[in-house]
């Protein structure tokens, strides 16, 4: 019993993030404010968002998104804000326009690229069939009659 209520612990832990002192009164904001916090970027934890990481800078960014939706900023506005102040790594989810296109075009590129020239390698070593020699053949036959 008692493992299972750790297990159950473990997997809650992420809810625990948002600390009560954080919480907004009004719960449409506050709703707000989680929906926007998941799709921002903890820059410690990498690929956390804000609203499940644990880490301190985490705490102070949630803070600073509330306290943006308090002041009155629209939800693009607040992320905008994030993007302005941290960069666009602190994006779950980064733009795919403009000069990002060519990261997200570039994997699949390389793929295919990779791909055409194993084919090629591949179909390349199958076309060149050798012949032994006269030498090789003999010390085949010789191995085989053993």
């Amino acid at each position: 019993m008692k493992r299972l209520l750790m297990v159950f612990a473990l997997l809650a832990a992420p809810l625990w993030a948002v600390e009560p002192d954080e919480v907004l009164d009004d719960p449409v904001l506050e709703e707000r404010a989680r929906e926007l916090s998941q799709g921002l970027r903890c820059p410690v934890c990498r690929n956390e968002s804000i609203d499940e990481s644990n880490a301190t800078l985490a705490k102070e960014l949630r803070i600073v998104l509330r306290e943006r939706l308090v002041a009155g900023d629209t939800d693009e506005e607040a992320v905008d804000f994030m993007v302005a102040r941290y960069g666009e790594f602190v994006l779950l989810r980064p733009d795919t326009s403009g000069a990002n296109i060519v990261l997200w075009l570039a994997a699949p590129a390389f793929l295919l690229i990779a791909l055409g020239i194993g084919w090629t390698a591949i179909r390349s070593k199958r076309s060149t069939p050798t012949a032994l020699t006269e030498a090789e053949q003999a010390e085949l036959d010789k191995i085989l009659r053993s």
